[in-house]
């Protein structure tokens, strides 16, 4: 009777025994799951504070175009200039200035893809306008800055080469002609501008594009 007594007493202590090993794994694994979820958890919040300032960047660090203006050039048919020739916009000077709210903006390392009626090309900074480069070049510019945009006082001059664009045997903008143009900041962030040639371009020198 003794022993019967003894033995269910121990089956009952290996039996809790077993059951503490249990909740102790159960314990285990729950706190290594927490762990996971909290990691990942912070994982996702930066990612999605990081997508939402990439985000704004892309809408707020833009180029604000304030004024276009054309170069007129009259030329024959060989591209000698001719006054009794052809009118033609060789050259398109944009007016820049730095977005309400923007950072700084680094136009070196800004780009503009030029559609235009004969050709389209992406453009970056250069030394040269030319057919793969525009310049850039200070108007106001207190600080000396050029080419980053770092004030909103600051206004500089994108020159584009719509002739050099255009290619050969073609010497710039004709008369009623238009050239889509998208200049992409280093954030990503986009301005378009459209070159708009008037209908006519005789007596005049430069015009309002």
């Amino acid at each position: 009777m003794k022993d019967a007594i003894q033995q269910r007493l121990n089956n009952r202590g290996q039996v809790g025994i077993g059951t503490l090993i249990v909740f102790i794994a159960m314990v285990l694994v729950a706190a290594i799951a927490a762990g996971v979820l909290i990691n990942t958890a912070g994982f996702l919040q930066s990612k999605s504070e990081q997508t939402g300032q990439d985000s704004t960047a892309q809408v707020s660090n833009r180029v604000q175009v304030v004024s276009g203006f054309g170069n007129v050039t009259t030329l024959d048919g060989t591209g000698t200039y001719d006054p009794n020739g052809k009118e033609y916009v060789d050259t398109v000077n944009l007016t820049v200035m730095r977005g309400s709210g923007s950072d700084d903006i680094n136009l070196s390392t800004a780009t503009i893809e030029w559609i235009g009626p004969n050709k389209a090309v992406t453009l970056v900074n250069g030394s040269n306008a030319n057919g793969t480069q525009f310049t850039v070049s200070a108007i106001k510019d207190g600080d000396k800055s050029v080419p980053v945009l770092n004030s909103q006082d600051d206004r500089f001059t994108i020159s584009l080469n719509a002739s050099g664009i255009a290619g050969s045997n073609v010497y710039g903008l004709s008369e009623g002609q238009t050239a889509e143009l998208r200049l992409t900041t280093q954030y990503g962030a986009v301005t378009l501008y459209r070159v708009n040639v008037p209908q006519s371009l005789s007596q005049e020198s430069a015009v309002t594009v």
